[in-house]
């Protein structure tokens, strides 16, 4: 087995990554608190807090300027991306659930980007189909169910521009990815999902041990 160089992550490790990452700001706050208070069962589905400013921070580098994300949940992702977007930038982003995205959007109207966020409520892989075929999204984040992974990728690939890049969240799955008792359920669609992506010939991908696992893959051919 490769000896790990990852330093256990320890509360006190956790808060000084985050006491030396970019701070969330008031609105980004508020939405992490509000949506632990008002949806302490789902609360889970939202980013990481350091996956915020990294999100945001992924944005301005790539230079993106269209952005397509799959998983809204209540917001704090799309609301980063936003924030970190060009004034002539745009994020469309897609879900199925009108009452958490009802809470998203409220929090991009206090941050002020509303206008450059296009929420789409409808099965992800419908709204993917109906977007321009040819390539042009800068970068895309996917948070969503985990069985639809392959196909959303799919439908991703070939709308990417060159040197376009896919964030993938949740490849560890709580270590259910790497456990081969994990015959089925979301650990088995990420297993699945993660020897896809990497066998994809398309793209060049790394895998990172940031949160519950991120995959970044870059759109070469």
């Amino acid at each position: 087995m490769p000896e790990t160089k990852s330093a256990p992550l320890t509360p006190e490790l956790y808060a000084y990554v985050l006491a030396h990452n970019p701070p969330l700001d008031p609105v980004q706050r508020a939405l992490v608190e509000s949506t632990h208070a008002l949806f302490p069962d789902e609360a889970i589905k939202q980013v990481a807090q350091e996956q915020a400013p990294l999100l945001a921070f992924l944005v301005r580098l790539t230079g993106a300027r269209q952005v397509v994300e799959v998983g809204t949940f209540t917001g704090l992702s799309a609301l980063a991306m936003a924030q970190a977007l060009p004034a002539d930038g745009r994020l469309i982003t897609l879900d199925i659930s009108q009452e958490w995205t009802a809470h998203a959007r409220e929090a991009w109207a206090k941050a002020g980007v509303a206008d450059r966020i296009d929420l789409r409520i409808a099965p992800a892989l419908q709204s993917l189909r109906a977007l321009p075929a040819e390539p042009h999204v800068d970068l895309a984040f996917l948070d969503a169910n985990k069985d639809g992974y392959i196909d959303y990728w799919e439908q991703l690939v070939p709308r990417l521009r060159p040197g376009g890049l896919i964030v993938v969240d949740n490849v560890l799955f709580m270590g259910q990815a790497a456990d081969p008792a994990v015959t089925s359920g979301p650990g088995a669609h990420i297993r699945a999902f993660n020897e896809h992506a990497a066998a994809d010939r398309r793209m060049e991908s790394v895998m990172l041990t940031v949160a519950d696992g991120l995959t970044l893959a870059r759109r070469v051919g």
